[in-house]
């Protein structure tokens, strides 16, 4: 009978490679496992008394087969008793006819319990642990979603013991060791005080807590009668601080020429336990009428050395300041990216109100684009234009000099593309947008588009994500972005739709191998020479054997990367001559995860993701 077993290996069923590791562990005899086919998942779960196999990459399949605790003494082995397992799993693939379309799953719909719909969602991966997911959204802000299979399921966490008035703009993100942030707009909920959002709050969750409730941690920006909004925070690797950014109205949505909007920034040394007081960032304040003249939709980001990047519309267009310092200056004058005629906000059918909202993201990567900066917001680049695209501008100089506006979506003039956002994969420079959009349409049908850039934003394809349409009605709020996270092979899109009028929030299973259409950073197609040609056993225990090839002499760079793009092993640095070479990577001293193989050559990159599994 099987008691203890650890092992880790390959089987190839026709064309399709499954990658298995598992352990099972007397008496128990419990096996927790994923396979990968086609980039996704396959979830297999075993105990003594039902096995379950889970084919998350396709409309959700499950096969089960239960035994009795004593039928596992029929397997004299463990690779027979594995034998059965992937012949099951094999059987059920090969059955199911595969297709291009991201399997799309529902996150969170319409909450009856307090009416409240969800709607402008945020997304968190854990950077150590990629399987775990973190979705926020308005309607209501004290629940969650989490999920701890890559996002094929979700799970919702009402938490109700916020001690202060709960309003909206949720923000999560993640630190290197796996905590999770929130990010809130609060008001006191005391009769008689203010009935605005009146202070930044951040909760703190670390990963083991997943599927508990966020703790009070501590807020920022409280100076009544002043009303702070907009929010979004971002977590420096190099120094360990928290950033946030938001707006601030001196009298939110009055008309009087002496009352302003302005930039606001704070920053936390200490796991947001306290937080330094605010500063004014901007130069150029708005007015407080939220409209296209308000200074409103600010979003940080950190540079490789920890500089600090910050951009955001007014009434100039589309800005940028940053700090080389932790926050302690700023800029003496705001630089201007790109003009932005129509105004933060535009008026597009079917939607409440849509917003240029600059996102900004650094290239962290080891790769060719590493420090460049990009801007991407939503918008008419002149005024006479009839619809609105998505832009993008890029700086290789730390934002001194931006590029002019490049336009992202691919389709002819004419049609509507909003709700916008990007993300730059930190380990390995692409780039990835997430937005809606009406190219196939006359009315107000709406897709979901994906956007990648593997060209350091020379270049684009576009996706289609979503499995069909929607039609929005302009009288529910649906939010003002959508949002997108990417860490190699784990790419995942988070949106509102609206259908018979109930929102709910989705995501997309990416499979990155039916993305084929990109261009890579390479001047030129990459030569069938050049390439990682294996890595194998993967996922590994402790070795496993890496193959690849060049095509010519030359100085060859093959080392590797965690799953935050940080530099854990150079296996090979020197010249070589051309053709297929192998190397075995011993990561004894390193901890279970996802990691990035890359092998450099002739300015050109090529990377392959592993799994360590112990």
């Amino acid at each position: 009978m099987i008691e203890s077993i650890d092992l880790i290996f390959t089987c190839k069923t026709g064309e399709k490679n499954i990658l298995y590791g598992c352990s099972f562990d007397h008496p128990q005899l419990k096996c927790h496992s994923y396979v990968m086919w086609r980039g996704a998942y396959v979830k297999v779960n075993v105990n003594h008394i039902v096995m379950t196999v889970s084919f998350l990459s396709l409309p959700i399949m499950t096969a089960q087969i239960f035994m009795r605790r004593a039928n596992m003494r029929h397997f004299k082995t463990a690779h027979s008793f594995m034998s059965h397992l992937l012949f099951i799993a094999a059987l059920a693939v090969s059955s199911t006819q595969s297709t291009a379309q991201h399997m799309n799953v529902k996150v969170g719909e319409f909450f009856a319990e307090r009416s409240y719909y969800p709607n402008e969602p945020s997304i968190a991966i854990n950077p150590k642990n990629p399987d775990q997911m973190i979705v926020t959204t308005n309607g209501p802000v004290n629940n969650y979603y989490y999920s701890s299979d890559a996002g094929v399921t979700w799970n919702r966490v009402g938490d109700y013991s916020f001690d202060v008035g709960v309003w909206g703009d949720p923000c999560v993100i993640a630190d290197t060791y796996g905590n999770f942030y929130f990010f809130h707009l609060e008001r006191l909920r005391e009769e008689g005080q203010s009935l605005m959002p009146d202070r930044i709050f951040c909760r703190k969750l670390a990963s083991h807590q997943l599927g508990s409730g966020w703790s009070d941690v501590s807020y920022t920006g409280l100076n009544m009668p002043k009303m702070q909004d907009k929010e979004w925070g971002v977590f420096d690797p190099v120094s360990e601080n928290l950033y946030v950014v938001w707006s601030e109205f001196d009298v939110y949505g009055s008309a009087d020429p002496n009352h302003f909007s302005n930039i606001l920034f704070s920053r936390s040394t200490n796991g947001a336990a306290t937080w330094s007081d605010p500063v004014r960032i901007n130069q150029v304040s708005g007015d407080c009428l939220d409209e296209s003249h308000s200074v409103m939709g600010v979003m940080p980001a950190v540079g490789p050395n920890g500089e600090i990047y910050v951009s955001w519309p007014g009434p100039e267009g589309i800005v940028f300041d940053k700090s080389t310092d932790r926050g302690d200056t700023w800029l003496e004058q705001d630089i201007l990216v790109a003009p932005n005629p129509a105004g933060d906000h535009y008026r597009i059918s079917g939607i409440s109100r849509g917003g240029s909202c600059p996102t900004i993201a650094c290239d962290l990567s080891n790769g060719p684009f590493r420090g460049t900066l990009y801007i991407n917001w939503s918008g008419r680049i002149i005024d006479t234009a009839e619809d609105t695209d998505i832009w993008l501008s890029r700086s290789t100089d730390g934002g001194d000099t931006w590029s002019e506006p490049i336009r992202v979506n691919d389709d002819p003039p004419g049609k509507h593309q909003m709700f916008h956002w990007m993300t730059v994969d930190s380990s390995n420079g692409f780039l990835y947008f997430v937005f809606y959009d009406r190219r196939h349409y006359d009315d107000d049908r709406t897709d979901v588009y994906m956007a990648v850039s593997r060209d350091g934003g020379e270049s684009f394809s576009n996706h289609k994500i979503s499995e069909s349409p929607f039609i929005p009605y302009g009288w529910k709020f649906m939010g003002d972005y959508s949002q997108i996270v990417a860490m190699g092979d784990i790419i995942r899109p988070v949106w509102a739709r609206m259908d018979d009028g109930q929102v709910s929030v989705w995501t997309a299973i990416i499979d990155p191998e039916i993305i084929t259409d990109v261009p890579n950073a390479a001047a030129g197609p990459v030569p069938a020479e050049f390439e990682i040609c294996s890595v194998h056993p993967n996922p590994f225990n402790v070795q496993t054997a890496i193959h690849y090839r060049i095509p010519e002499n030359g100085h060859v760079i093959l080392n590797v990367f965690n799953a935050v793009g940080k530099e854990v092993a150079t296996l090979v640095r020197g010249h070589q001559r051309g053709g297929t070479h192998r190397f075995v990577w011993n990561a004894d001293d390193h901890v279970s995860g996802i990691y990035f193989i890359s092998l450099h050559f002739d300015k050109r990159v090529a990377t392959k993701r592993v799994v360590l599994i112990k």
